[in-house]
C-alpha cells in the first residue's frame, strides 16, 4: 500500500508543480519518448536476467504493491512452530517428526500455519534441517554452518531481483538521452523551419530526458530498494528458525530454543517473553 502511496505522491509533486508553473500537459505526452525508453527499458530487462529472476522481480513487485510484510504475527507462527516441533521431538523422540518432514502438507502441526507452509523455501530449510538432527552424527557448530551455509545461498537468490531492478534503473537516465538525441536529429533535419515548429520539436527531445530521470529516481530505484529491505526481512525468519534449532542441537528445553529464536527477531516486532511462553504453550 505505501508503495502505491509513495508512487502517487512523486507524481502529484512532479506534475502539481509542473501545472502550477504554468506548464502545459499536452507537450508531455510524447508517444514516441514513452516507446523508445519503455521498450528499451523492457528490452534490458529481460536480457538482464533469466526467466525465474524475472518471475521473482513479478511476483515481488506484485507483493510490495499489497504491502506484503513480515509482522510480529508471522513470527509468533514461526515461534510456536517450532516450538510444537521441539516439544515433540524432545517428549516422543526425534524419530517422531520424520512423519512430520517428509510430508508437510499432510502434517497436522505444519497443516496449522497455513501462512508458513505456503513459504516453500523456507520450509524446505526446515525440514532440511531437522532430517540431519535425526540422522544425528554432526556436532552443533556443524549444523549451523551447515544452516548458515544454505542461508547465503537463499540470501544471493533473494537480492537478485532488487539487483537487476536497481542496475535497470540506472540505466534509464541514460536510455532518456537516448530519446532526447533521437529527438534532436529530427529537429536538426528541420532546422530551416518555422521557430515554433523546432521549439516542439526540442521540447519533446527534452520530455525523453526528463521520463528516464523520473523513472529511474522516482520509480524504480525506490521499488528496488523495497524489495532489498523485503528481502532482508525474509532471511532474518531464517535466522529466527536457526537459532532455534541450534539451541535444541545444543540439548537446550523446546522454551529455550525458541527464546533464542526470540531474541533475533527484530525490535520493532519482537514479542516480548510472557507473550512469546502464553502463544507457543497455548494449545488451541
Amino acid at each position: 500500500m505505501f508503495v502505491i502511496i509513495g508512487f502517487v505522491v512523486v507524481i502529484v509533486s512532479v506534475f502539481g508543480g509542473f501545472y502550477e508553473a504554468g506548464g502545459p500537459f499536452m507537450v508531455l505526452i510524447q508517444p514516441a519518448e514513452f516507446m523508445i525508453i519503455g521498450g528499451a527499458g523492457l528490452g534490458a530487462l529481460l536480457a538482464s536476467a533469466p526467466k525465474n529472476v524475472l518471475h521473482q522481480i513479478l511476483t515481488k513487485t506484485l507483493g510490495a504493491i499489497k504491502g506484503e510484510t513480515v509482522t510480529k504475527n508471522t513470527y509468533l507462527s514461526v515461534l510456536k512452530l517450532m516450538y510444537e516441533l521441539l516439544y515433540m521431538a524432545q517428549k516422543e523422540g526425534l524419530i517422531a517428526l520424520e512423519k512430520h518432514i517428509e510430508t508437510p502438507a499432510e502434517s497436522n502441526i505444519f497443516s496449522k500455519y497455513a501462512d508458513i507452509l505456503s513459504q516453500s523455501t523456507l520450509i524446505s530449510f526446515m525440514t532440511d534441517t531437522f532430517r540431519m538432527v535425526i540422522i544425528g552424527g554432526i556436532a552443533s557448530h556443524d549444523l549451523e554452518a551447515l544452516m548458515e551455509g544454505d542461508m547465503d545461498t537463499h540470501h544471493n537468490d533473494i537480492r537478485k531481483p532488487s539487483a537487476i531492478l536497481a542496475k535497470i534503473g540506472d540505466t534509464m537516465p541514460g536510455l532518456g538521452i537516448v530519446a532526447a538525441v533521437l529527438g534532436i536529429v529530427i529537429t536538426m533535419q528541420a532546422i530551416d523551419g518555422p521557430a515554433g515548429e523546432i521549439g516542439k520539436k526540442v521540447a519533446a527531445a527534452l520530455v525523453g530526458t526528463f521520463l528516464g530521470i523520473l523513472l529511474c529516481y522516482g520509480f524504480i530505484q525506490p521499488l528496488a530498494s523495497n524489495l532489498e529491505i523485503a528481502g532482508e526481512k525474509e532471511m532474518q525468519v531464517f535466522e529466527v528458525v536457526k537459532n532455534a534449532i541450534s539451541a535444541f542441537a545444543r540439548g537446550f528445553s523446546p522454551l529455550v530454543c525458541v527464546e533464542f529464536a526470540r531474541r533475533s527477531i527484530p525490535g520493532e516486532v519482537r514479542p516480548e517473553f510472557p507473550e512469546m511462553e502464553a502463544h507457543v504453550k497455548d494449545k488451541q
